[in-house]
Order: structure tokens, then C-alpha cells, then sequence
């Protein structure tokens, strides 16, 4: 039996598709420290939702409807969470690694910062983590500070568990 003969080409091989960031998100052609934005940017959305409640509390008052008069006191609280949310973020980044410096009590080499929130608030705090400058180094440090106010929320060092012998 022989195979049917067909006048279509041979079909291409399909290309390899590889894992690559959008160019929007491509932080690589930026350049200078990166300055964390300040999260009073949350009263813009309170705001927003503040008139949002207002209007739905007019129409749902004016339209005697009882749905929309809830809906509109649900967004006036969540406005209002927004407003008591939006801490003015005191101490950047850089100032936080200062602190941690003075807390550890050694000369810091690498280090990472993070911003977490806590509580119902969402109160801002910077946790550091620190390593001292031998190489591999032989300290490490994690450092929690408040980031409205500056405190040092915590701090916890030990000596380096990492095993860096083979690099």
C-alpha cells in the first residue's frame, strides 16, 4: 500500500518559545537606587470611594432603596479603612539599612530590605536582612523597624548557617 502523496510542505518545526519578562516589567534598563512608593497614595482610592458612597447614599435614599443605601455605607467603611490605612512612610529605605547598621553592632555587607504591613491598620515596618563584610560572611542579622516612626521593632542575629565552602 502506498502513502498518500500530498501537495502541502512539510510542515516547520515549531520554535522554541523561552521564558522572557514583558518590556514593561524589565527593571534592568533602569538605573539608581529604587525609591518605594509612599502608601498615602491609598487616600486617592479612599477618596474616590468616599464619592462613590456618597452618590450611592443619595440615589439609594432618593430611590427609597434599601440595597443601595447598604452598599453605599459598605463603601463609606472600606473609604474610611483606606484613610486610617494610608501611613505616611516615614523612613525609606536607606534610612531603614542605617538603622539596622547601628542595631546589629557590625559592619553590614550585602543586605535586602522588605516592606511588610501589620496589623488591621496596616501599619508599615522595613525588615533588613544583614550580613557582615567577611567573605563568606559570618554574621547574620534580620532587623524589624517601625516605618512611620523609626523604631526598632525587633532584631535577631546569629552566626551564618550557610555553607559557602564550595564557591
Amino acid at each position: 500500500m502506498s502513502k498518500p502523496v500530498s501537495d502541502k510542505p512539510p510542515a516547520a518545526a515549531p520554535e522554541t518559545v523561552g521564558d522572557s519578562l514583558p518590556d514593561e516589567l524589565n527593571v534592568t534598563a533602569y538605573v539608581g537606587p529604587y525609591i518605594f512608593p509612599d502608601i498615602r497614595r491609598r487616600r486617592i482610592a479612599a477618596t474616590i470611594l468616599a464619592i462613590i458612597s456618597v452618590i450611592g447614599l443619595g440615589v439609594g435614599i432618593s430611590a427609597d432603596n434599601i440595597g443601595v443605601i447598604v452598599g453605599g455605607v459598605v463603601i463609606g467603611v472600606i473609604s474610611l479603612w483606606f484613610f486610617l490605612a494610608a501611613w505616611p512612610l516615614a523612613i525609606d529605605q536607606t534610612e531603614a539599612l542605617a538603622i539596622a547598621s547601628r542595631t546589629v553592632g557590625f559592619a553590614v555587607g550585602h543586605a535586602s530590605a522588605q516592606i511588610g504591613w501589620t496589623g488591621l491598620r496596616s501599619r508599615p515596618s522595613w525588615r533588613i536582612l544583614v550580613y557582615s563584610t567577611e567573605s563568606p560572611p559570618d554574621i547574620r542579622g534580620l532587623v524589624e523597624i517601625d516605618a512611620v516612626d523609626g523604631q526598632v521593632i525587633g532584631d535577631y542575629l546569629e552566626a551564618n548557617p550557610e555553607d559557602w565552602s564550595d564557591l
